[in-house]
């Protein structure tokens, strides 16, 4: 069994409890996942089985979809609804959706992030969560994230007795975004402490909701023989590239991890970004420029040398 499952990721359990749950379900050990949901958070899990583990990374680099909700009024340890209360600052005027949109459009872009105190980055050795659990504080590196679009989809509400006020949202963003700070961002651009109440992962490596399974329903069409219905080819984890076929003579070089002049995949010139190359219609390498050899392209991860 090779390929890509959509996992519907259900609240209250880690992305690593999947995988575990999977190795059981599938009877295979060769399972990991493409992308890190948090427990508090449900949606779209990409599983790569067998060979399919040999594209994960490239599912990780892939944008995502998020739904979620922010809450200004006060911010959390967390920057989530799992957090202490660290900061509260009652809104007795409600934002305008304006004024709430105008925030959020300023967010669009290339943006620079500082990730929170409880992620999995880690400084001198240690992740920042081990510090945050110590009670400690460290220096956070800055990083870069690309925000495609970040729009409100609802009307906000304003909970005059809380003194808070909160409306869903709807992001898609690149590799490494942190959700939970683009929320708090966003009430600060507005004046206030703000954090993320909710969020449901939409899409993930090219994978959307009305293709997922959940838990249950993979462990029922394992019993119905029906599962390989489910399982896309590792094809898709790669479809972004740009697709090149070759004939059997290049097959046997690429076999053989040869370095390759752009000519022999039919293109004019090195490509700046990784192309895919198919033989007898399925992916066998991932090949890119070479820095050393400046007119040829060499091989980035070699997923099949049989077909």
């Amino acid at each position: 069994m090779d390929g890509i499952l959509a996992l519907w990721k259900e609240r209250g359990m880690t992305s690593h409890d999947c995988v575990f749950k999977l190795r059981k379900i599938l009877k295979t050990k060769k399972i990991g996942h493409g992308g890190t949901l948090d427990p508090d958070v449900d949606g779209i899990l990409p599983i790569c089985i067998g060979k399919g583990t040999k594209v994960i990374e490239f599912m990780q680099d892939s944008g995502k979809v998020y739904s979620g909700e922010i809450t200004v009024g006060y911010t959390t340890t967390t920057e989530d609804a799992s957090g202490e209360k660290v900061e509260v600052m009652p809104i007795d005027t409600p934002f305008t959706n304006a004024e709430i949109d105008a925030a959020m459009k300023t967010m669009e872009g290339e943006i620079t992030q500082i990730p929170p105190m409880y992620s999995a980055v880690k400084v001198n050795g240690k992740r920042l969560y081990e510090y945050a659990r110590a009670g400690l504080t460290v220096e956070r590196p800055k990083r870069k994230a690309m925000i495609k679009s970040f729009r409100r989809t609802s009307e906000p509400t304003f909970d005059e007795k809380a003194k808070t006020q909160n409306w869903r949202f709807e992001v898609a963003c690149g590799k490494g975004t942190y959700v939970r700070t683009l929320a708090v961002d966003t009430g600060k651009k507005l004046g206030v402490p703000a954090h993320m109440s909710d969020l449901t992962r939409l899409e993930s490596g090219g994978l959307k909701v009305s293709q997922s399974l959940t838990l249950a329903q993979v462990a029922d069409a394992v019993e119905n023989q029906t599962i390989l219905e489910y399982i896309l080819p590792i094809e898709y984890g790669i479809a972004a590239f740009h697709k090149v076929n070759i004939d059997d003579k290049i097959w046997q070089q690429v076999k053989n991890g040869m370095r390759l002049s752009p000519t022999a995949f039919g293109l004019e010139k090195v490509p700046s970004e990784p192309i895919a190359l198919y033989y007898a219609g399925k992916v066998v390498a991932l090949y890119e420029s070479n820095s050393k050899e400046k007119n040829k392209l060499k091989p980035l991860k070699m997923l099949r040398t049989e077909v």
